[in-house]
């Protein structure tokens, strides 16, 4: 099997069974291929020709993007990302070997949650992101921006009211804000705008820079300064090529080819049902050159129509107790 094989196959799987073959193909090519996996399922005494389930795939703990090189080997990295961490914090990398699986990855999720990005004006408000040069949100929405025909597209830093007057002059118009949810917070406490066609979107987090608040209400904060009727999520993490989208009220879709899998607390390979509160585990196939199997560290739960709910994170403890397998 040729990783464009598998390029072709994940980005066309229409049903439950080709999720679940193609899963199984890509752990065995991963537990051959990717050695710090290959040792990871080892330590566990599983045995390979057991596993017939996606289910039953042990998932490794997003830590080892933090200590070890998570790649194919003889892959030689296009491109790496790096996750934002405090100083003196030991922040994840994620060597990419083929930056074009990337791409193909987030701009077919985006196409199916929101269609093609040239018929949108995309406007971006990433402080903390964009200071960066290896972050793989920021590279995302670059390639959207550019993808984009409208002029106004583009990052706005440390200038919001150039963007608030963007946002009012194009309010009839298809528009599409991501942003850091503390810098969106910041200019939804100082203006109160009427954008019934914009679609405002969050991701990040507050990043430290503001006090963490529920989602209610950061959305209802969202919703009143932007005069919109929802407020729009995104998931992912440097660890992943793919991405979950919300609408609204904090529920997200996976594309056809990531899936959510929730863990139990006490016992990380044990699987739960829905509305059942574990930890997420994700099945993201576009990842088949490092780890398409990560135990990350949010808590949430799935919903009986594949839909997903992230409730917060891990604490120090609680994290060092879901990942003894490491040590």
């Amino acid at each position: 099997m040729t990783t464009n094989n598998f390029t072709n196959k994940i980005f066309s799987i229409s049903s439950a069974k080709e999720f679940n073959d193609i899963s199984i193909e890509i752990f065995h090519y991963q537990y051959k291929n990717v050695k710090i996996y290959h040792n990871y399922v080892n330590a566990l005494s599983i045995n390979p020709l057991e596993i017939k389930h996606f289910s039953q795939i042990p998932f490794l703990p997003i830590q080892f993007f933090k200590t070890h090189n998570v790649i194919c080997d003889g892959a030689l990295p296009e491109i790496s990302f790096s996750s934002s961490g405090t100083t003196g914090e030991n922040v994840s990398h994620h060597n990419i070997a083929d930056v074009q699986v990337y791409k193909n990855s987030f701009i077919k999720c985006f196409e199916i949650f929101y269609g093609k990005p040239d018929d949108c004006c995309i406007l971006a408000l990433l402080p903390g992101y964009i200071e960066r040069n290896n972050s793989s949100l920021v590279f995302m929405v670059n390639e959207l921006i550019n993808l984009s025909k409208n002029q106004k597209s583009g990052f706005y830093l440390n200038d919001n009211q150039t963007l608030i007057d963007i946002l009012q002059n194009l309010k009839n118009e298809k528009v599409l804000l991501i942003g850091v949810t503390h810098a969106l917070l910041d200019i939804a406490e100082t203006v109160k705008l009427s954008l019934p066609n914009c679609t405002i979107m969050e991701t990040g987090g507050m990043k430290g820079r503001r006090k963490e608040i529920i989602r209610t209400e950061l959305h209802n904060a969202l919703k009143i300064g932007f005069g919109v009727n929802k407020i729009h999520s995104e998931y992912g993490m440097t660890e992943l090529l793919s991405q979950a989208y919300s609408k609204g009220d904090g529920i997200y879709f996976c594309p056809p080819w990531m899936k959510v899998i929730i863990r139990d607390f006490n016992d990380p390979l044990e699987t739960l049902n829905s509305n059942e509160k574990g930890g997420i585990n994700v099945i993201d196939l576009a990842n088949f050159n490092s780890c398409s199997f990560i135990a990350t560290d949010d808590i949430g739960k799935t919903n009986e129509d594949n839909s997903f709910e992230i409730f917060g994170r891990f604490d120090n403890s609680q994290i060092r107790g879901c990942s003894l397998m490491v040590e």
